[in-house]
């Protein structure tokens, strides 16, 4: 298929920058480049901030029953297109087709629960304590036009558990998409749009992420910020947010530790974490990324890691039976072999991997690394890609310790037989999400998010509506 070239969404219509500047998109199995994104400039950000709160004047007195049938209308159209889309977000990102497709339908799954979750945003009545005369009321209103930036990993997932809470609860949004990765989720805003989202409910703005945000984020018209990235981008765009009292939810940085018991079913460990470690090529924030094993087992686990890192088919995200594609871009595959140089370096072995593929493309070996210090930098930095890193322990509470010992606290996975390990694990790694011998399921009726360093707030389940409301006292003397 031919890839577009994508344009901005602005007050209802699809649009050129104003002064009529353009970045390119490069495929990242290839290199070359495939389209041209529109850079949205001051003028344009004028002009969708002003649609922005003409958009939620109007959509937040839209009945939520009428909001809810456009967005299950655009879910309808999401899934309508999917075999369209799913090629388009291959292209300009590298995840294998299958994964791509995968996100769109989930995307539409995701679009549908909050359409009925809106339905269902609830004030209460509170009895007086002096006069029963009195009616006491706790309201719920949506806090208004909201900036959305989202990353390049889920071109389309991360902009769905945006749009579709804060559509939810009543509010406009503007989304400022990756330059990287525009068609994809310009493909997603164009089922609104033909769905019949009314002007300026819902944007999309590609250009300069700083220049972006340093002037979305102080503007009066946006009360809302919520940010999908790297911790160190989402500290900076948090303090900015704090400067002006602008209410933020933060989806940052993890680096998901793997705990696995000696009493584990190795068998289930390896099927539920290792396929998920080359899951779009290890750039996923929940990745599972340190593998703490008990010592008893170590060696077993390492072989079954590296039979399935071996066999694992790495190509072009569009051909026939690619099971990992590319790196998204060419800093990954830099960044791929500066972290596997420095656990060398420190003492730890390559069991398979550790190099580029060729010279075409971003394509860089499914690694596994063994008896890896904690100095090591993959143990430390997320390293957003191909590479697990395996050290072991000997008690339970050690590994414990490993996984709490770093800011992160997005995501972690455990295996044990052990009710006991499992009420332990539960209590005690410090995470937003705990799988415990399964692969991670994220759902749109569950909360996702993390702690620490990796982020507040949560984008899924009813807790995801309540970043996007305002919660009002209100008492009437009757």
């Amino acid at each position: 298929m031919n890839y577009p070239n994508t344009q901005l969404y602005i007050d209802g219509q699809w649009q050129d920058a104003a002064d009529g500047r353009t970045l390119a998109v490069f495929n990242p199995a290839s290199g070359k480049e495939i389209g041209r994104v529109a850079q949205a400039g001051t003028a344009d950000l004028d002009r969708a901030l002003a649609a922005a709160q003409r958009g939620f004047d109007t959509w937040r007195a839209m009945p939520p029953i009428e909001r809810a049938k456009i967005m299950r209308r655009a879910a309808a159209l999401v899934r309508e297109r999917a075999a369209d889309i799913a090629p388009m977000l291959t292209m300009e990102q590298g995840k294998p087709l299958v994964e791509a497709k995968g996100e769109t339908l989930a995307a539409a799954d995701i679009l549908d629960w909050f359409a009925d979750e809106g339905l269902r945003v609830y004030g209460r009545l509170v009895a007086s304590r002096t006069n029963l005369a009195i009616r006491q009321m706790v309201v719920k209103d949506p806090l208004g036009p909201v900036a959305a930036f989202t990353p390049w990993n889920f071109p389309i997932n991360q902009v769905v558990r945006k749009v579709g809470a804060g559509l939810a609860a009543g509010c406009s949004m503007l989304v400022k998409a990756a330059e990287e990765t525009p068609a994809a989720p310009a493909a997603f805003v164009k089922a609104f749009a033909d769905a019949g989202i009314p002007a300026g409910v819902l944007q999309l703005v590609y250009g300069v992420p700083a220049e972006i945000s340093n002037y979305l984020i102080p503007h009066p018209v946006i009360r809302k910020i919520t940010f999908t990235g790297s911790t160190p981008v989402g500290k900076q765009l948090a303090a900015l947010a704090g400067r002006y009292m602008k209410r933020v939810t933060m989806e940052l940085g993890g680096h998901a530790p793997v705990i696995v018991c000696e009493d584990a079913d190795i068998a289930l460990a390896i099927k539920a974490s290792g396929t998920a470690k080359f899951r779009n090529a290890g750039q996923v924030c929940i990745s599972p990324t340190r593998f703490l094993v008990h010592e008893s087992i170590r060696d077993e686990f390492a072989s079954a890691m590296v039979k399935v890192a071996q066999s694992l088919k790495v190509a072009d995200g569009l051909a026939e039976g690619t099971q990992m594609g590319p790196l998204a871009n060419p800093r990954r595959v830099t960044a791929m072999a500066e972290i596997t140089k420095d656990a060398i370096e420190q003492g730890a072995t390559v069991l398979t991997g550790g190099e580029r593929i060729g010279e075409t493309g971003n394509f860089w070996q499914p690694t596994i690394l063994a008896d890896v210090p904690v100095a090591a930098r993959v143990f430390n930095d997320e390293p957003f890609g191909p590479v697990a890193a395996i050290r072991s322990f000997e008690k339970l509470e050690d590994a414990v310790a490993e996984a709490n010992r770093l800011p992160y606290g997005l995501a972690g996975y455990a295996f044990t037989k052990s009710l006991k390990n499992a009420d332990l694990l539960t209590r005690e790694v410090q995470v937003g999400m705990l799988w415990i011998n399964m692969p991670a399921m994220p759902s749109a009726e569950m909360p996702f998010g993390g702690v620490k360093d990796s982020g507040y707030g949560v984008e899924g389940g009813p807790e995801a509506l309540e970043a996007y409301l305002n919660t009002r006292a209100v008492a009437v003397m009757n």
